[in-house]
């Protein structure tokens, strides 16, 4: 289950150059040429100059949950593909050299997720990132006893977090499922959230070993409502919601989850306040829950959902450019192209021999940079964004509150500061 946010929903310039093949008639089209044109000078130029990567390829691992019994994510891995070619042909691959991208599908299934990471290690490859999992203990296992470095675009996993030596996390942890609901009950004068989450081991862990301290630190009573994916109908688990006193609402899944409990809370009558991941707002929302239950609520994301800004200008460019068959209103597109946009900045810097160890300590020697995909947000592997979880990169989120069409006008950065030496 990601953490993640869904990806960039607005129109963009690129957006025009589905339109550029118009004058296919027995005449010249000037209108359709110029068109055509002035699309692709605008997607070169947000692309960035060419910077061809030469040489021996360079060996990258890349795992998705692909299409598993909690989502469909398997077109993360036509999203990975489509940024490898925009860095393989803009940003000089790894250290000049092209990279390759070795895929693998856990399924979400804590066997294949292993058996995904055994097989990376069997590829020799430099690195692996993972885009959205639900077995990121799994994955990382492996990866982290044959010190090869990872790069998360999201996950829970307690281990991955405190690892001090080659994993790196590009979303603040805490702040979808703990910053956000404990702010918005205490700008409610409320002291309770009622965490409505999807019961797969990665969140349920988190809920059990890490939460509740979270929430007691500041002052506000957490109870969970564990729902097994694949729940049509949540209205026996969320009955007593409107008859106590549940505080702030705080759903913790994807789209499909959400849609069943925003319609069971419906169904049970609850009318207080609720917040959600943006993972948890897509269309198939928008369709199957009446506007009036999305108006108001508040959503956390990683990315800017819905807006036109640089970073959904490039995630369009790179996919009209590059990919096939990518729908930028999936959950998944703007992770999976954060992940591996950001772990190409991060090494943009590496000269000499490219290997698990220089990798690493290029990573962690980066300065602070804009992260890829998540205008208003920066990231910095130091170990020192969150102290008491040196695997994070990243500090704060991004907030929305939903219109009456259950779309963001706009996202606000919260929690973002300078990430120090």
């Amino acid at each position: 289950m990601t953490l993640a946010a869904a990806a960039a929903l607005a129109a963009s310039l690129f957006l025009i150059t589905g339109c550029g093949g118009g004058g296919g008639g027995g005449g010249d089209d000037g209108a359709g040429v110029a068109a055509s044109t002035a699309a692709a000078a605008a997607a070169a130029d947000v692309l960035g100059p060419a910077a061809v990567a030469k040489g021996t390829p360079v060996r990258i691992g890349m795992i998705s949950d692909g299409k598993g019994p909690v989502s469909d994510l398997s077109y993360e891995g036509r999203v990975a593909d489509a940024t490898i070619k925009w860095l393989n042909e803009h940003r000089s691959g790894i250290a000049g050299r092209p990279i390759e991208l070795v895929k693998c599908d856990a399924l979400a299934d804590p066997g294949k997720g292993t058996d995904c990471a055994n097989r990376m290690v069997e590829q020799n490859v430099v690195a692996v990132v993972v885009g959205s999992s639900s077995v990121g203990e799994s994955i990382w296992t492996p990866l982290h006893q044959a010190k090869i470095p990872l790069m998360f675009a999201n996950t829970s996993a307690s281990a991955a977090l405190a690892d001090t030596q080659s994993t790196f996390e590009l979303t603040d942890p805490f702040f979808g499922q703990i910053d956000l609901p404990i702010q918005q009950a205490k700008d409610k004068g409320l002291k309770k959230v009622t965490a409505v989450v999807i019961d797969v081991p990665v969140v349920s862990d988190f809920y059990r070993s890490v939460a509740p301290s979270k929430f007691k630190e500041k002052g506000i009573d957490l109870h969970v409502v564990a729902v097994p994916p694949g729940t049509a109908d949540m209205t026996p688990q969320l009955r007593d919601i409107a008859t106590g006193d549940p505080g702030v609402v705080s759903i913790i899944g994807g789209d499909a989850f959400c849609i069943s409990a925003l319609n069971g809370l419906r169904a049970v009558g609850y009318t207080g306040p609720v917040v959600a991941l943006a993972l948890c707002i897509t269309d198939a929302t928008r369709k199957a829950v009446p506007a009036s239950s999305l108006k108001g609520l508040r959503v956390s994301a990683t990315a800017p959902v819905g807006t036109d800004n640089p970073s959904t200008r490039l995630l369009n460019a790179v996919v009209k450019t590059y990919g096939h068959d990518i729908d930028v209103n999936r959950p998944g597109t703007m992770s999976m192209f954060t992940v591996v946009a950001a772990f190409g900045a991060a090494v943009e810097g590496l000269t000499g021999d490219v290997t698990p160890a220089s990798i690493t300590a290029a990573i962690k020697a980066m300065p602070e940079k804009d992260l890829p995909g998540a205008e208003g947000l920066r990231f910095r592997c130091n170990g020192k964004a969150i102290p008491d979880q040196p695997g994070v990169c990243v500090r704060g989120g991004l907030v929305a509150t939903l219109n009456d069409k259950g779309e963001p006008a706009g996202f606000t950065s919260v929690g973002v500061s300078p990430i120090g030496n």
